[in-house]
């Protein structure tokens, strides 16, 4: 038929294109991986800058998920978030800026016909109290994992299932920047901070995860089965890291 046929020339087209530019600290690692990079990770880097991950990622709303995410710390935090209040001041918020995904450090892993990919982002998030208007800078970094493998029907032709793709624990870091915290602050932070580590991945996966799925879905089976039978031939013994970043470190930037 001629849908593989289309799926395969899509599949070159995404090949001969260029990662595109991005101001992110993985610029160094991305070159270094370009030319032995796995082609299933360039396919997957390739669809998540075509479906504007980072957009997607940088424009999730917390709305009234700030108010459950700051209820832990008694008394004071009703006083930050509630504008009503304080109608005078604004209304308390965090935005997520400077979005940075790692498009390229992809890391493969390949187990005959299962596979995994790892995938690094870092951005930022910009807190403005209602009480005052000075901006509290944090940061969060995390990875996601998520499994694939090829499964056969009653009939011997393989599907591709998706299986768990989630944040890898040890991998999620969330840091305060600012330094200058006035002491009546530092609580509402610790506890704001303990809550986004659990809150953040699970709003990041809702975001890449089906991306994801749908970039390699639309392989043809056939296709993808000898992709992965060639890689996992050719799959290195081990993968480099790259230095950890401020945020990894729990530091404020220098």
């Amino acid at each position: 038929t001629m849908c593989p046929l289309w799926r395969l020339l899509i599949l070159l087209g995404l090949l001969a294109l260029p990662l595109a530019p991005h101001k992110q600290p993985w610029l160094g690692l991305a070159q270094a991986h370009r030319d032995n990079k796995s082609t299933l990770a360039r396919i997957i880097a390739q669809g998540l800058i075509k479906h504007n991950a980072e957009s997607r990622i940088q424009n999730i709303h917390f709305g009234d998920r700030l108010n459950a995410l700051a209820q832990v710390a008694p008394g004071m935090v009703g006083w930050l978030i509630s504008g009503r209040k304080h109608q005078q001041q604004q209304e308390s918020s965090i935005n997520i800026t400077n979005m940075q995904l790692d498009y390229g450090g992809i890391q493969m892993s390949f187990h005959k016909e299962w596979f995994s990919a790892n995938i690094s982002l870092e951005f930022d998030l910009e807190l403005r109290p209602p009480f005052d208007n000075n901006i509290i800078k944090m940061c969060a970094h995390m990875s996601i994992v998520v499994e694939f493998w090829l499964e056969k029907d009653e009939f011997g032709r393989r599907d591709l299932v998706i299986g768990k793709c989630d944040a890898e624990p040890s991998s999620v870091h969330v840091a305060v920047l600012t330094e200058a915290i006035p002491p009546k602050m530092k609580q509402f932070l610790h506890n704001l901070k303990d809550n986004l580590q659990k809150a953040l991945p699970q709003l990041v996966e809702s975001q890449v995860c089906p991306l994801i799925g749908d970039i390699l879905g639309q392989l043809d089976v056939k296709l993808l089965k000898s992709l992965i039978e060639q890689e996992a031939a050719y799959e290195p013994t081990h993968h480099e890291s790259s230095q950890p970043s401020a945020c990894q470190a729990g530091a404020p930037p220098s």
